[in-house]
């Protein structure tokens, strides 16, 4: 893994203007993945304007730069069915290459040191990693408990890594050294509070909210979470855990694995960004705790101080929305996220809050940025350091 510059902000290397040779003549461009009607659509971030749209394979769901910075990979999961691949895209021209088919690639990672794609294979319940040119398997981790295995987030020194359970309302801890999981813990806005977790966990149905034992006049939600993005502090000590079902964001010690903090956000927290300064991080709420929302939802977005772990500003979406997955443009100005149940994209002032939109295909999801600054990618919509 390439050396850590600064090991009080693993993000110095991605501020504004730290741009890569690797990144020399790619276009500027935003590209956004519809899930539904099996296309990318490609923005200018200049005009605002659609410039181009083509097919890629069934259901993708992210667009994930290379560990080398060179290529755009489509990941289409191709869901309930066995067609899964991945389409490089070519971001000096813009333009997709021939997919490879590889079993459920849900989201993509690479591995620290860039010897390996690592392929979300979200059904299969298994992580693949493969090498990162030919996508041949390598190997797999098998991650049984992790139901709905999906996004993720890597130690400062490239040793482990995070891999949220949508599905059971967990995350995992994941040993890249010895290539095995070792341990699964359970997030809960109430971590704090045995009683209630002891309430939630007692057998039998139960209404979504109940009195709290404590504060009759309170009530406390017993839906199980379901973990999102992951994203690690700046000085690498702590994760945060976007949450869809808590309304907001776990934080997690990443050395001894135990919760130690929640942060309430907004209505289906989902999508995580840090700034390019380092400081802060853009909580994307998607305005809904059902995985098929319906359009003009609560939608926002949070800004969470690094150093405080508190909400500094939040910024709504006039008339509703979904924002969902994205990132922070070249310069800092923007955060680009897609609007899952509106079928549109959104682009935040990062001054101001003010918000843009551009309409593309059906149920857009994770979109990617590019170029973007860093020296190497370690996947989803461009987690770079």
């Amino acid at each position: 893994m390439p050396p850590v510059v600064d090991r009080n902000n693993l993000y110095s290397e991605t501020a504004s203007g730290h741009m890569s040779p690797a990144t020399a003549g790619a276009l500027e461009r935003v590209y956004v993945p519809n899930h539904t009607d099996n296309t990318v659509s490609v923005i200018d971030p200049a005009t605002l304007k659609v410039v181009d749209t083509f097919k890629v394979g069934l259901n993708p769901q992210h667009v994930v730069p290379s560990w080398d910075l060179s290529t755009l990979w489509v990941a289409n999961n191709a869901e309930g069915q066995r067609t899964g691949s991945l389409t490089p895209i070519d971001p000096k021209t813009g333009k997709p290459g021939k997919s490879i088919p590889v079993d459920d690639p849900y989201n993509l990672y690479w591995s620290p040191d860039g010897k390996s794609a690592i392929v979300v294979a979200e059904d299969y319940k298994r992580l693949d990693f493969r090498d990162p040119s030919t996508m041949a398997l390598q190997y797999s981790i098998a991650t049984p408990d992790c139901k709905g295995v999906n996004h993720a987030d890597f130690s400062i020194d490239g040793k482990f890594a995070l891999f949220t359970c949508e599905f059971n309302g967990s995350i995992i801890k994941i040993d890249l050294v010895n290539r095995k999981v070792i341990g699964n813990l359970k997030l809960s806005k109430y971590y704090k509070r045995p009683e209630v977790l002891a309430l939630i966990a007692s057998p039998g149905k139960k209404p979504r909210l109940v009195p709290d034992p404590v504060d009759p006049a309170a009530e406390i939600c017993t839906t199980p979470g379901m973990p999102q993005d992951v994203r690690a502090s700046p000085d690498g000590k702590v994760f945060f855990v976007a949450d869809m079902m808590a309304d907001g964001v776990h934080i997690v010690d990443g050395e001894t694995f135990k919760q130690i903090g929640f942060i309430e956000t907004g209505i289906g927290a989902h999508g995580l960004y840090p700034s390019r300064d380092g400081k802060s991080l853009y909580a994307a709420n998607r305005g809904t705790n059902k995985i098929r929302g319906k359009p003009g939802g609560k939608g926002s977005v949070s800004v969470i101080d690094f150093a405080t772990r508190t909400v500094t500003k939040n910024w709504p979406i006039a008339g509703g929305g979904s924002p969902d997955m994205g990132n922070v443009s070249a310069d800092g100005k923007y955060l680009w996220l897609s609007g899952r149940y509106d079928n549109v994209v959104y682009r935040f002032d990062t001054d101001t809050g003010a918000v843009e939109q551009v309409k593309v295909g059906r149920q857009p999801h994770g979109l990617t940025v590019w170029p973007q600054p860093g020296r190497y990618s370690l996947g989803h919509t461009g987690n770079l350091r």
